[in-house]
């Protein structure tokens, strides 16, 4: 079992582009959960609608990328006001069962055989990054032993990252965000001194489903295809996992989150392939296997949840509204 190659593969993790879009979705999370404790349970159904309403605006209508981005984002926008809008007045619960049922809708409604030439149906869209790719200002070439693509996904990828992390921090910090915070504490609190509690709800709720619109491009754009068997509930399970290793109230703790989920994937994979391809391990195949691997990273983030339950980066102060 060659454990070089193994623990490359899992430092090449920490960067990798899937490792960003899991970031900027984990963190369209903290705000809606953690800063704001709306229990959002759809946000694999943002990314679906960011990575949809791009490739889909690329494809059949030919727009340039920065006009399908904007698009992704005002289809996040209005998918963040058909979702609030009937459930913000009421209980944190009836916002988490509308999210879940309306992510699994998206799925179903884009896998429809009638749209098939619009979505792709099961089989999913592909070739629209063509666009992107091309403001690349690379040349051929090695950058750090990748392509040039794949160093300009990385770079566009990780700065998006830091950009977003950079914009929610100055917000958090803003009276919008202190107001929020409060909100997460008691919200009648906090509109007993007059503040429209349902509106700052709304707000953050669209911004958290902005990121994730933005998080799932960044998810397709390296594959150059977009999936909906890529965007089930357990995705949004996994990107909890990230905020919870990281801390909930926090900017950089999803981000830290999104890069130990990845790691240790990567490790568990490695190792237990390696043991099953030299004989060590023969009561398990490498499909079991793939399967096995997120049974590790559960007793890990229950071990967590024990042992440090606020995160790497979070405080038990963060914890008291939970």
């Amino acid at each position: 079992m060659d454990f070089g190659f193994i623990l490359a593969s899992a430092a090449g993790e920490i960067f990798s582009p899937t490792t960003a879009a899991y970031a900027l979705a984990a963190l369209g999370l903290a705000v809606h959960f953690g800063y704001s404790g709306l229990l959002n349970f759809g946000q694999a159904g943002f990314m679906a609608v960011g990575a949809y309403g791009f490739a889909i605006s690329t494809l059949s209508f030919g727009v340039p990328f920065f006009v399908g981005l904007l698009i992704a984002i005002i289809a996040s926008s209005i998918f963040a006001l058909l979702l609030g809008i009937p459930t913000l007045r009421l209980r944190a619960d009836y916002l988490a069962i509308v999210t879940i049922a309306a992510a699994e809708i998206v799925r179903y409604i884009v896998t429809t055989n009638q749209l098939t030439p619009v979505t792709g149906s099961a089989n999913g869209l592909a070739a629209f990054e063509g666009g992107f790719y091309a403001m690349n200002p690379f040349p051929e070439g090695s950058y750090f032993g990748m392509n040039n693509r794949d160093f300009f996904i990385r770079v566009v990828g990780w700065g998006l990252v830091a950009i977003c992390c950079t914009l929610v921090w100055l917000l958090m910090r803003s009276p919008w965000g202190r107001v929020l915070k409060g909100i997460r504490e008691d919200e009648n609190a906090v509109r007993s001194l007059g503040k429209n509690v349902y509106a700052y709800k709304m707000q953050a709720l669209i911004i958290g489903g902005i990121l994730g619109a933005l998080a799932g491009m960044v998810f397709t754009l390296p594959r150059g295809a977009v999936q909906p068997a890529n965007y089930g509930t357990e995705l949004t399970f996994f990107l909890y996992t990230c905020l919870l290793l990281g801390g909930l109230g926090t900017v950089l703790g999803p981000v830290v989150g999104a890069m130990i989920f990845w790691v240790v994937l990567s490790l568990t994979q490695g190792i237990l392939y390696g043991l099953i391809e030299s004989g060590a391990v023969t009561w398990l195949n490498t499909v079991q296997a793939g399967q096995l691997r997120y049974i590790l990273v559960g007793v890990a983030l229950m071990l967590l949840m024990i042992f440090r339950p606020q995160g790497v980066f979070g405080n038990k102060k963060e914890l008291a509204f939970a």
